[in-house]
């Protein structure tokens, strides 16, 4: 009878691989989950009502609700979201302070994308000095940002980062704020809108497709570890066989 001899190597490489390969593959189905959760409560929710800011600062789930504010952005603290690219075109996003006349509140407003083509100088803005009625949506990331570095501390304003913590910055500025980032509207005061819930090119279907490619390596190493094994084991049977016949 033929015993199964995949050799120590190989059955070392499969035990460490092959779980990672099927773990990589549920991950991916896990974050598809996550965004066609994300994507089907954004188009609820872009249907009901829109909050004010009392009712915000009381929602107790407030991702993707409508808000309507008035007040007045504050210019001295201006945040340049890095690194978004529209069309092509590299450029920021500018983000501010906002002061909720009504509630009080203060609320990090992100005003839209704008070109940054030239980075040797700072990217041109202006900020409207009167009150504004605006129409925003409360962002939810879907995920924690990757950064390769840490955004420096107490940089000067207007401050080039890479993510948004708006927790931080009413700490900084010692103020109530609202904990997350809300997106503008078209209308007074926004730059270039049309804001997408998801990165391009990464909705569901491409966790799925990617969930596929991993089991398939997954499937693919696990019958190359089989074929390996009854094929050793064969060729000591042969190899054993011919010893046996010259012996004889």
């Amino acid at each position: 009878m033929r015993r199964f001899r995949p050799g120590v190597a190989p059955t070392l490489v499969v035990l460490v691989l092959l779980p990672l390969l099927v773990l990589l593959g549920f991950w991916q189905l896990g974050r598809g989950e996550q965004k066609r959760v994300l994507l089907e409560s954004y188009a609820q929710r872009r249907t009901a009502e829109p909050l004010s800011g009392e009712q915000l600062k009381g929602s107790a789930d407030p991702a993707f609700r409508r808000v309507q504010l008035r007040g007045q952005f504050d210019a001295g603290h201006s945040y340049l979201l890095d690194n978004r690219v529209r069309n092509g075109q590299v450029g920021v996003e500018l983000i501010q302070p906002f002061h909720d006349q009504a509630s009080g509140l203060w609320l990090l407003v992100n005003r839209g994308w704008l070109p940054w083509p030239e980075r040797r100088t700072p990217p041109v803005f202006g900020t409207p000095e009167q009150a504004l009625n605006i129409d925003a949506w409360v962002y939810v990331a879907p995920g924690a940002t990757f950064q390769l570095h840490a955004d420096p501390l107490n940089a000067p304003w207007p401050r080039v980062v890479t993510t948004i913590e708006p927790g931080k910055l009413w700490t900084e500025l010692g103020r109530e704020g609202f904990a997350y980032e809300l997106r503008q509207e078209p209308g007074p005061g926004a730059y270039e809108t049309g804001w997408p819930v998801v990165a391009e090119g990464m909705g569901p279907e491409k966790h799925l497709a990617y969930a596929v490619q991993w089991f398939a390596m997954a499937l693919a190493l696990f019958g190359l570890y089989l074929y390996l094994g009854w094929h050793n084991a064969r060729e000591k049977h042969h190899g054993s066989g011919h010893e046996s016949t010259q012996h004889s």
